[in-house]
């Protein structure tokens, strides 16, 4: 039997990943050249100039708080191309918990830069531009039982926190001119999909306004194809002094096959044609330890969502008076805007991903879906079936991958033209993870469809001296 690695490949013609060098879009190359180091540096120093991002500050202050900054925002969005569609995208959210001290205003700003062939896609690409200095209580305990955290109610004074200076420079100041850079660049050109930038406020009050709007797109089944968010991208050098300069951690939601990881591997790729100098390391969970971002609720609610941040995290600065632009790196941040951009362009000039699920119409298992894979005829191929009721006009075919069970990555794969079934002879469906992607004629690739089995699901045995009484008092 055939198995992964040098028999495979040979028998069936596939190309080792690792060898895999598609050509690179000028395009795109053009776009992450354009990136400016300067404006982001510019951006950063403006979002701290209102002293606090503050979600509770009075919002009609002209030059300080969370008011005066997104107004500054929504000017700039609205200065770089008539095509872009602004607006405010504002929540009403009633007092609840120890964050949220009063009923308040959460307002996400909002840029969609419409697609031309598929503009029902939509990609996001994410920060949020509110801040927050965390006023400790008097004598509030460093530790909690064991070593363990302390409830934040017993530490943080949140009503002296409204007001305190945050000028959140790394976080997220950083990330929301990551948002501007791409907004301004990427409206100069057009894309099959929509791209859409969001600087969102809540985050430092339990990600309200990333949750809003997520929560938001899901009731209005809007075919969000993958998130992109930026938080603490600023710095590159920690509290303890250590310095990481040319890798940026790309966090991404088990399982192993989620949406969110296959998005996660996408942005690698990316990265690694057309920034090679600058590394997207994968860390394989949802966020930091304990910790969440606004990429979150998009992943609880089903979209392909992933989280950028610093390795060299400032511990010792975040939420204070200290978040300041002096230890920021602006050229690290344009680094980190460079492979959003290489992500972001190839995923609105790409096929969308073909559909590898169809669905059991009869029987208990009515609705469920389950991967299009099977063992053939002969009971020892791979047979792979896709759908792409609507394939793009410039369509070259589909690509077959494969990987070890083990590998954290794809290692082969195979173009099979415009087919929408592929069998791989002698293949067992139980040793690889098989997925499958579109690309288009100029070399653009959809995110990968991978084939992953359901979970098993154990129903209730019913035998025969079994009591089916639902009176209570015989139970």
């Amino acid at each position: 039997m055939l198995r992964a690695g040098l028999a495979l490949s040979i028998a069936l013609g596939i190309v080792d990943w690792s060898a895999h060098a598609a050509s690179l879009d000028p395009t795109i190359e053009k776009i992450v050249h354009d990136v400016s180091q300067e404006r982001i540096a510019d951006t950063m120093k403006k979002l701290t100039s209102f002293q606090t991002r503050g979600n509770f500050t009075d919002p009609e202050q002209q030059n300080r708080g969370i008011g005066a900054a997104r107004r500054w925002i929504y000017e700039q969005l609205k200065s770089y191309d008539p095509r872009l569609e602004v607006s405010f995208d504002p929540y009403q959210v009633k007092k609840q918990g120890t964050r949220i001290l009063r009923d308040v205003e959460v307002v996400n700003v909002v840029a969609v830069l419409p697609g031309t062939t598929q503009p029902e896609k939509r990609i996001i690409v994410s920060g949020h531009y509110d801040s927050l200095d965390i006023v400790r209580k008097p004598n509030a305990p460093e530790f909690g039982p064991e070593g363990s955290e302390p409830p934040v109610d017993e530490v943080i004074d949140f009503e002296k926190s409204v007001d305190a200076p945050a000028p959140g420079a790394s976080d997220d100041a950083s990330g929301t001119a990551v948002v501007l850079e791409l907004a301004r660049v990427m409206s100069q050109y057009k894309f099959e999909k929509t791209i859409v930038f969001v600087a969102f406020a809540g985050e430092e009050i339990g990600l309200i306004g990333s949750s809003l709007y997520a929560d938001k797109a899901q009731k209005q089944k809007d075919r969000i194809e993958a998130v992109l968010n930026n938080d603490i991208v600023g710095n590159d050098v920690s509290g303890d002094g250590r310095s990481e300069n040319r890798i940026v951690r790309v966090f991404s939601d088990e399982p192993a096959d989620s949406r969110s990881r296959e998005l996660a591997r996408y942005v690698r790729d990316a990265a690694r044609s057309y920034v090679p100098s600058f590394k997207a390391d994968l860390v394989f969970r949802a966020d930091r330890f304990s910790r969440g971002g606004d990429h979150t609720p998009f992943a609880t609610d089903g979209f392909a969502a992933v989280r950028f941040t610093t390795p060299a995290e400032n511990l010792g600065v975040q939420h204070t008076a200290e978040d300041t632009f002096d230890k920021t790196s602006p050229a690290y941040t344009a680094n980190v805007a460079r492979v959003n951009a290489a992500a972001l362009a190839n995923l609105a000039l790409a096929p969308p991903p073909p559909d590898v699920d169809r669905e059991l119409l009869t029987g208990a298992n009515k609705g469920r879906k389950v991967p299009n894979l099977t063992r053939g005829k002969s009971k020892y191929d791979a047979v792979l079936r896709w759908k792409d009721p609507n394939p793009v006009e410039d369509l070259a075919g589909y690509a077959v991958v494969t990987r070890s069970t083990t590998s954290p990555f794809w290692e082969h794969e195979i173009f099979v033209g415009k087919v929408t079934e592929y069998t791989l002879p002698g293949l067992s469906i139980d040793d690889l993870v098989l997925g499958v992607k579109a690309i288009d004629q100029e070399g653009h690739e959809s995110l990968v469809s991978p084939y992953v089995d359901l979970p098993f699901v154990r129903r209730p045995i019913g035998l025969v001296n079994d009591d089916d009484s639902s009176d209570p008092d015989d139970k």
